[in-house]
């Protein structure tokens, strides 16, 4: 079986089995490592592809599909925005890369003016609906099963992506609406080729969690997936896509396909979910003040909450006052990553117990006080692994105790990043959740599994309320971390982010470190083995310089668990006058530019 494989998937399973000896060893399995998210890989991966560093002098774009790159670029040619670019390759992920994104999700966008050096934020996460409740998940005061919640009416959210991307047009756009549309109805109609990943993931998933309507897409009568270079149509998706062209956003959250995303997850499997009409007609995109920071002199800014970004913010403002090294030789050194995973545990152990939805939840301002962070960061031993990292107590903690987090967060996702022949940027991380989401489909597309993204307990063991618990109206925290960074002289410097749940946070900084401390190029930074710390154990991607740097962490008193990490990191930068950009070898996308 594995000799008929891709070249690429061979040499994972090769280096899987190899690692699995060796990892059986180690003191600390991922199962146990004490991670609240119980972070397994729950979208497998397909293999990994060598992707050279894109070079062009005037736009820009990278996203994870071929076929999402060129109708971007497409609009580019046309002298369309990046807004207008991100828009048309977003309609054809949602075609072509299903299982990560699609209408029936969301998104956060981050975007940059160049002529009015105007950043702005944009939060099109999915929201629970009016009449959700804290105890949602629980079932005889328990949780329930995590993959039956999934596969359920109770886990769809209000999807924000329609909303966001007629939001940012309005605000952004230079072509017409309508034709940005032009190319995913094109394919929806005509048909694109299953690739390699689609096919592996579909095999993996399997028909079990997807309703009929999502099965007869996917799979033949027989119940196996359709094959590699299949010609797959979506006619009802090319349907949804022309309404919304004509129509607008309204057309979704009102009338027919509003209808039928309320009827799919009446009639989900294992429970029916709440989503109403009016939620749906209710929905708002948020513009929320960007989260900035200084980091070695440039200008890093992201997502506010409910984003994690803040995440970011920590572990790097704890690292600034120590050397990771200045030049590409020095990248990956065991001392650094040390140093970072230390920080990033610190970071995530007040992300678990204090960031939620801000229109609900006090987040408290002291998370990024200069002696708060400080103080932090002086727990850090450069010699030695700390035994347990603890959430700190803020200076401005608001008098109420925030309970300890039981959120479970799913990897799938994807990110583009865009730059235009004006300068202008855009980068966005876009989701349905989990592989494939709820698993429902209405009108051509998958719904979410977003709110599962809430803690399932709304209270600890103590009875303190859980920020991130359930709540009517709410947006469920989120790991998605689009990333606009500013050189030191304040110009556009890069623009980036990532899929992979809760890992999406490592991801990033290992990126951001890798373009401003190694000073590397975009290709070579994506391309790093991934590593990082969501909590106790190092987590450190599967290859052949894993077993010598796992054993170099383990000197520091480190557990390791070894795993695929599957991230999907897009970046744009700009360099020595020049646009450069990156795909992820570990995903099928391409960054295309002129």
């Amino acid at each position: 079986m594995i000799g008929a494989w891709p070249a690429g998937v061979r040499w994972v399973a090769g280096a899987l089995a190899l690692l699995l000896t060796w990892a059986s060893a180690t003191p600390l399995r991922a199962q146990d490592a004490g991670f609240p998210r119980a972070q397994l890989e729950p979208e497998a991966g397909s293999g990994s592809t060598a992707k050279t560093l894109a070079v062009a002098s005037k736009y820009l774009i990278s996203t994870a599909n071929p076929l999402a790159s060129e109708a971007g670029r497409e609009m580019l040619r046309a002298g369309g925005s990046a807004a207008d670019a991100a828009i048309a390759a977003q309609l054809v992920l949602g075609l072509v890369e299903p299982q990560s994104s699609g209408l029936g999700g969301g998104a956060f966008l981050v975007h940059w003016d160049e002529g009015r050096k105007e950043l702005q934020t944009y939060d099109g996460r999915e929201t629970a609906p009016a009449s959700a409740r804290p105890d949602r998940f629980l079932r005889d005061g328990k949780p329930m099963q995590f993959d039956t919640a999934v596969r359920s009416g109770l886990s769809v959210g209000t999807p924000g992506l329609p909303r966001l991307l007629e939001h940012i047009h309005k605000r952004h756009g230079k072509l017409p609406w309508a034709r940005l549309f032009v190319p995913a109805i094109k394919l929806a109609r005509d048909g694109f080729e299953i690739s390699t990943r689609l096919y592996f993931l579909l095999r993996w998933f399997g028909t079990d969690g997807l309703s009929p309507a999502a099965r007869r897409y996917f799979f033949d009568d027989n119940g196996s997936p359709l094959p590699i270079g299949y010609r797959l149509t979506n006619p009802a998706y090319a349907a949804t896509l022309e309404t919304l062209a004509e129509k607008g956003a309204d057309a979704f959250y009102s009338g027919p396909i509003a209808e039928a995303i309320v009827d799919t997850v009446a009639k989900a499997p294992n429970a029916a979910g709440d989503l109403a009409l009016a939620d749906l007609a209710g929905y708002k995109v948020v513009e929320r003040p960007p989260l900035c920071f200084e980091y070695r002199a440039r200008r890093v800014c992201s997502m506010g909450p409910p984003s994690s970004s803040m995440t970011i913010a920590q572990t790097l403002k704890m690292l600034e006052r120590f050397d990771l090294g200045h030049t590409p030789d020095d990248a990956m050194r065991a001392s650094a990553l040390h140093l970072i995973v230390e920080a990033e545990r610190l970071a995530y152990a007040d992300r678990d117990r204090y960031i939620a939805d801000p229109d609900f939840v006090a987040v408290p301002a002291g998370l990024f006080d200069p002696a708060y962070l400080a103080a932090r960061s002086a727990l850090i031993d450069p010699t030695k692994a700390m035994a347990h990292a603890a959430p700190g107590t803020p200076p401005d903690l608001a008098k109420h105790t925030f309970g300890i987090d039981a959120t479970r967060e799913r990897a799938g996702t994807s990110h583009l990043s865009i730059v235009d022949a004006d300068g202008n940027a855009v980068a966005m991380t876009t989701t349905i959740e989990g592989p494939f989401g709820s698993g429902l489909m209405a009108a051509g597309f998958l719904l979410n599994n977003e709110l599962t993204d809430f803690s399932f307990k709304p209270a600890d063991d103590a009875g303190n309320p859980i920020a991130n618990r359930v709540e009517g109206g709410k947006r469920p925290r989120s790991s998605m971390s689009p990333t606009i960074v500013f050189d030191e002289h304040g110009a556009f410097f890069a623009a980036l982010g990532s899929p992979g749940g809760s890992r999406i946070l490592l991801f990033v900084i290992k990126t951001l470190i890798g373009l401003i401390d190694w000073q590397l190029d975009a290709q070579a930074a994506v391309d790093l083995p991934n590593f990082g710390s969501t909590g106790r154990a190092v987590e450190l991607e599967y290859g052949w310089s894993t077993i010598w740097r796992a054993l170099l962490l383990k000197s520091y008193g480190h557990a390791i668990s070894p795993d695929l990490m599957n991230s999907g990191l897009h970046v744009v930068t700009k360099r020595n006058g020049r646009l450069e950009g990156s795909a992820d070898p570990r995903r099928e996308g391409v960054a295309l530019g002129d």
